[in-house]
């Protein structure tokens, strides 16, 4: 069995290497069109193992550490900072303000506007049982005054948890 020969090729554009490939003529006189990356090929996880391990060197990576492609920082950041509304106005910190206002200043003293799920429901957290039942039995006529806040018209419901 006759092997390929090899013929290397270069695609150049105003004496910058574009693209490296080779040409592989086959013994079946068949013209073969390999593609030669200017980067590396990664190896597998289990092939640097059994490498580092003929060679007698350490990984520097530990075994249960997923390699990730890097990131530029600033998306990252930026994104962090949408997710978790730093330095914007969010609907629970309008719910907040004007607490007192939408449950009275009684029940406002031991409850608070925890957080709206994307679904559209509002947490509401009470420290003592009686404000709790006060708050489920006025639910409806609250949920229309939280429904009356800007920013807050999606709410479609209110989960009151003791906490």
């Amino acid at each position: 069995m006759k092997s390929f020969r090899f013929a290397p090729l270069r695609l150049c554009v105003k004496k910058e290497v574009l693209f490296e490939a080779r040409l592989a003529f086959s013994p079946h006189r068949y013209l073969i069109f390999l593609a030669m990356s200017k980067e590396p090929f990664p190896f597998s996880r289990l092939a640097e193992e059994l490498i580092a391990d003929l060679r007698g060197v350490p990984l520097k990576v530990p075994k249960r550490m997923r390699r990730r492609a890097t990131q530029p920082f600033a998306p990252l950041i930026e994104e962090l900072l949408v997710k978790h509304r730093v330095g914007r106005a969010s609907p629970e910190d309008a719910l907040r303000e004007r607490w007192p206002e939408l449950v009275g200043p009684a029940n406002a003293s031991y409850s608070h506007a925890a957080e709206i799920d994307p679904r559209g429901r509002l947490l509401v957290l009470t420290s003592h049982a009686v404000v709790r039942q006060e708050l489920f039995m006025h639910r409806e006529t609250i949920l229309a005054r939280v429904q009356a806040v800007p920013g807050c018209g999606h709410v479609r419901e209110i989960f009151i948890r003791f906490g």
